[in-house]
């Protein structure tokens, strides 16, 4: 198997190293052979030498039967060149359609919201992940004057919502809850999301089997803090997916534990923690890594290695379980140290 490695900027060198050894660790104990490629994109190329994403490096990774992304993000880079040139141009590049987000708390991870804990905490995000308003439709009419207008459109095809909504309800048969619900804001963007809600309700009559709902995007929120244990399977559109995938991740117990995929379910996806390259972490061991392995695991998952991925989410839940927190420098243990101790888990794993 053939990965794609993107280091990326800040911390997401440092975290993708201990994906990688985690990797090797699980890879070997379960005979697969894995050929890694390094790529070289991210903020230091982009000051070094203008370079984005180059066609060249794309048509390597096009090679590749999966794509590890570390983190990107650069301090001395204006936001939206390096997300908008590499994140979002490789989700489109190899149509990456559908977002997934796990939000699922491990028994012995501190959840902010008192009284729910592990059973209450295990639902999905399904986000579609290459329209809405990150297509980057829009523009400026008298930029920089007093009349200035500045446009975002929000481009949403039948196409692209359909095989999204139908990806979610057949991750929805696989669950044992085998609930689904559509967020939006029907109410308001009235144009756009009955497009959604007419495709969710279309296929809803297909699976007669599932119990169906819809939330508006501002109750989801309230619902997710206030009874989290409601949710089974989330699908929504691209930005607020976004937004309320981060809130999912604090209810699991922060950035340092949420991992995310950028899947073609028929061709080359990509796997990355959902976190930034928190940049002001850089080379201090402080920034936790489980997110970044967790991520190793979905690669494997969704690659055709299901038993290794769940050996290798396994031991990252048992190490996230020991851990005193997941905020950078509060584990209890250097970002290195928590590497070793999810090899030391699989080993022992093994030897049982």
């Amino acid at each position: 198997m053939r990965i794609a490695v993107i280091p990326g900027d800040g911390t997401g060198p440092e975290v993708t190293d201990e994906a990688m050894k985690a990797l090797g660790a699980v890879v070997e104990r379960f005979g697969i052979a894995v050929d890694l490629e390094h790529y070289d994109v991210g903020g230091e190329r982009y000051k070094r030498t203008g370079e984005v994403l180059p066609d060249s490096v794309v048509e390597e990774i096009a090679l590749a039967d999966a794509i590890y992304l570390g983190a990107i993000g650069h301090p001395e880079v204006k936001p939206g060149i390096l997300e908008q040139g590499i994140i979002l141009r490789l989700r489109r590049e190899f149509d990456q359609y559908i977002n997934l987000r796990p939000v699922r708390l491990y028994p012995g991870v501190e959840t902010p919201i008192r009284g729910k804990g592990p059973e209450d905490i295990d639902f999905v995000v399904v986000r579609e992940n290459t329209e809405g308003l990150y297509v980057g439709a829009g523009g400026f009419s008298a930029k920089g004057t007093e009349r200035e207008v500045a446009i975002e459109t929000s481009i949403n095809t039948r196409h692209a919502v359909e095989r999204c909504v139908r990806y979610a309800f057949e991750l929805a048969e696989t669950r044992p809850d085998r609930h689904i619900t559509f967020c939006g804001k029907t109410n308001v963007l009235v144009h756009s999301h009955d497009l959604w809600d007419r495709v969710f309700n279309e296929v809803a009559a297909e699976h007669p089997d599932l119990t169906c709902d819809y939330a508006n995007v501002d109750a989801l929120c309230l619902w997710m803090v206030d009874a989290p244990e409601r949710f089974d399977v989330i699908v929504t559109e691209n930005m607020f997916g976004d937004i309320i995938t981060d809130l999912g991740a604090v209810l699991q117990g922060g950035l340092g534990i949420a991992a995310g995929a950028n899947l073609n379910p028929e061709g080359i996806s990509m796997f990355e923690p959902i976190g930034g390259s928190a940049p002001k972490y850089t080379g201090t061991g402080k920034i936790n890594p489980l997110a970044a392995i967790a991520a190793a695991a979905f690669l494997l998952e969704y690659t055709g290695h299901p038993e290794a991925g769940a050996a290798l989410e396994a031991a990252v839940a048992e190490v996230a379980g020991s851990l005193d927190s997941m905020r950078a420098g509060r584990m209890g243990a250097s970002t290195s140290e928590v590497g070793d101790l999810v090899v030391a888990a699989l080993t022992a794993a093994r030897s049982q």
